[in-house]
């Protein structure tokens, strides 16, 4: 899957690397990799931790900072980052520094690695491009880099949502995708279930689960007339 993450780039052309792996990069903060940019892309995790740093809705975010699509390669609804109309930045790039640095999306938090989870078992492996900033400390390790991104407490989370957007993905391209009668009617509702049906007071995750338990049965009944 393309999304989430940075969508024009290819993240094939680096190796994959061990957990033990030297991976000598550590950020410097020069803010390069948040100019100019216009293709992040968010997951609902990610859309989740912002609004909750924000202190507004998951709905309120994406209409304000985001530009909602379908995805083609998935058929699946997304949302992407819109930049700073006047710099064309990120729009959470201020003074040099990033606003929600602990509610950073996940492909801000990996840079310069690529993820890449396999849909049946979950497992994730992570890709290398050659970065042109930072610094490169010996002894670090590719643990070493994730650990101090945080991403180890957000991977479960970050390996379900990709299993479950596989899915809903073959699910909507088994029916034709945009060509469906229902097609954009199901898109509504998976991404009121995949992003916006979210409430900051409790945990992403439970609701998360809940919110695809309702969806799947309700998105099978509505995939099941194909107008023919």
């Amino acid at each position: 899957m393309v999304e989430p993450g940075r969508s024009s780039e290819n993240w094939a052309l680096g190796p994959v690397l061990a957990m033990e792996e030297p991976f000598p990069f550590v950020c410097v903060g020069c803010g390069d990799c948040c100019r100019q940019r216009r293709d992040l892309v968010l997951s609902g995790y990610d859309l989740y931790r912002i609004a909750r740093r924000l202190r507004l809705s998951p709905r309120i975010v994406a209409h304000a900072f985001c530009k909602s699509y379908v995805a083609p390669q998935s058929c699946l609804p997304a949302l992407r980052l819109t930049p700073d109309p006047k710099t064309g930045n990120c729009r959470f790039f201020e003074g040099n520094a990033c606003a929600i640095h602990e509610a950073r999306p996940l492909a801000c938090a990996l840079y310069p690695l690529g993820q890449s989870i396999d849909p049946v078992t979950a497992q994730t492996e992570y890709r290398a491009q050659l970065p042109l900033c930072g610094a490169c400390p010996e002894g670090r390790t590719l643990r070493d880099y994730l650990e101090d991104s945080a991403i180890p407490e957000r991977a479960g989370i970050d390996a379900r949502w990709a299993v479950v957007c596989t899915g809903i993905s073959r699910q909507l391209q088994a029916v034709g995708g945009p060509d469906h009668p229902h097609f954009a009617a199901a898109v509504r509702r998976i991404e009121r279930a995949l992003y916006l049906d979210y409430d900051l007071g409790d945990e992403f995750y439970p609701q998360f689960q809940q919110n695809t338990q309702v969806l799947m049965p309700l998105l099978a009944r509505m995939l099941e007339n194909n107008g023919c």
